[in-house]
């Protein structure tokens, strides 16, 4: 929750009111709800100004064509250059005679971006709590107060929601691409605002009356003009609201819209407001409206250029310092780094010449272990074909009963011997294992014709019962 700092902080900037101790007492009396004491504080002051209020400074106004029949009067002021310190709202605009709006607050507290780019100030509220402007229009001021600062505040969620709704209406009644109608955005007025100021544009504002005669042929031959929705997607930020809903309605009231169709265009100016730039009331040919814009966008392009020229040396000087940091910082840490590299190198050599120390003895042990276990495999091998030697017994002589077997290796040698023919051809692997001939270990009995495999499964047989009797030709097949 936002703390009681916080919501004085809060209380204090909406109001103007510099006293704390008065601040607290308000807030006190109820019950810290910030909404219920500034509307309490906004309703008092709509019709009893401050004492220290003060007028708006006089200013040349000019007569401009408003487009709607009727003469505009607008102060010649300069609005919030794009990316630039405020300047006084007395200096003179660059040709162009501006009005400056002041925006209700139901509308201002839907963005909090735009207003602390506006005017340098803001809060966040811990906890999903609802921002609130950091300064109202015409409080503190002699700018004359309506009922919409009392106004509830309206969620961002809810301005977005509307915008949405505007744009799926406009796109269900008159068309679907861009090529073909304006590109509204989808977002609150405040956001669309913020939008423009950060893309250097102008915002192009559309308020949309359902039940106006004129507004759906307005909508389809003008709007929905092929030339003029180019232009103003290629020039404008474009925002569009149906008066029936609550952000368009209470822009309505503030643009003071009496005819429709009603466009406008703006830019944002200090304090929560915005320069009203030109307004065009009543229906419109595409022609007229490509005028109307032409003209404005060229009277704006000085201020559009210089802010983004000035937001450009911004980012210029800004680059700047963060090089002239950075070679700070690496001239910093190069001394740093140059002895840490002396004092990593010598702990490098160290650690080389122990790991070669330790690698050059376990290379010794391996050799050693590789010639013992050698040495005991040879050894083992010399036992076993010794043992399977001497389980052959004498080899017997010719007779009826004994069988000559021919061996033929892989190498081409040749191996013969007699076996009794009760044998079995296990005795027939251990003649050839006692040779010592073979370096596998895994292999074979086979004869040639017919091809016979006397593998494992006939190693119990006799001789005779294998049909090698009287004499057999074999040869070594290797499994492996």
């Amino acid at each position: 929750m936002v703390d009681v700092a916080d919501k004085l902080a809060y209380f204090q900037a909406i109001t103007g009111l510099q006293d704390p101790d008065l601040c607290t007492e308000i807030l006190s009396a109820h019950g810290w709800d910030l909404e219920l004491a500034i509307s309490s504080i906004t309703s008092i002051n709509t019709t009893t100004p401050p004492e220290n209020s003060t007028s708006p400074p006089a200013v040349a106004t000019s007569s401009v064509d408003g487009g709607g029949g009727r003469g505009v009067t607008r102060p010649s002021l300069e609005p919030l250059r794009f990316g630039a310190p405020e300047r006084s709202e007395a200096a003179a605009g660059p040709g162009l005679a501006w009005k400056i709006v002041t925006l209700p607050i139901s509308v201002i507290s839907g963005s909090l971006a735009l207003i602390s780019g506006a005017i340098g100030l803001g809060l966040w509220a811990a906890g999903g709590v609802l921002s609130y402007s950091m300064g109202m229009v015409g409080l503190g001021s002699g700018s004359g107060r309506n009922s919409e600062a009392a106004a509830r505040l309206v969620p961002l969620s809810a301005a977005a929601r509307e915008a949405t709704e505007f744009v799926a209406a406009f796109e269900r009644d008159y068309g679907t691409t861009t090529m073909t109608r304006p590109n509204f955005v989808s977002q609150g007025f405040m956001d669309a605002l913020q939008r423009s100021r950060n893309e250097f544009k102008l915002l192009f504002v559309y308020l949309h009356s359902p039940d106006h005669p004129d507004t759906p042929l307005f909508c389809e031959r003008t709007l929905c003009s092929e030339a003029l929705a180019a232009f103003v997607n290629e020039n404008f930020v474009a925002w569009g609201g149906s008066i029936r809903a609550s952000e368009g309605f209470k822009m309505s009231n503030s643009l003071k819209a009496s005819r429709f169709p009603f466009c406008a265009v703006v830019m944002a100016a200090t304090n929560q407001r915005i320069a009203l730039l030109q307004q065009v009331e009543g229906p419109k040919s595409p022609e007229e409206m490509l005028t109307v814009l032409q003209k404005v966008l060229e009277e704006s392009a000085p201020v559009l250029v210089a802010g983004r020229l000035e937001a450009e040396e911004r980012r210029t000087n800004m680059r700047l310092r963060e090089e002239q940091d950075a070679a700070y910082q690496a001239a910093l840490e190069a001394d740093q780094a140059r002895e840490r590299q002396r004092r990593e190198e010598q702990e490098r050599l160290e650690r080389e010449a122990a790991e070669a120390e330790r690698k050059r003895k376990e290379e010794e042990e391996a050799l050693e272990r590789a010639a013992r276990e050698a040495a005991e495999k040879e050894a083992a091998l010399a036992r076993m074909r010794q043992e399977k030697a001497l389980s052959l017994g004498d080899e017997p002589e010719k007779g009826p009963n004994v069988t000559q077997v021919l061996v033929r290796f892989p190498n081409g040698e040749r191996k013969e011997r007699r076996f009794h023919s009760t044998s079995t051809i296990q005795s027939l692997y251990d003649y050839v294992d006692s040779l010592g001939c073979l370096e596998a270990e895994n292999y074979s009995l086979v004869s040639n014709f017919p091809r016979v495999v006397y593998g494992p499964e006939k190693l119990s047989s006799s001789l005779k019962e294998a049909g090698l009797h009287p004499q057999a030709s074999l040869f070594v097949e290797s499994n492996s």
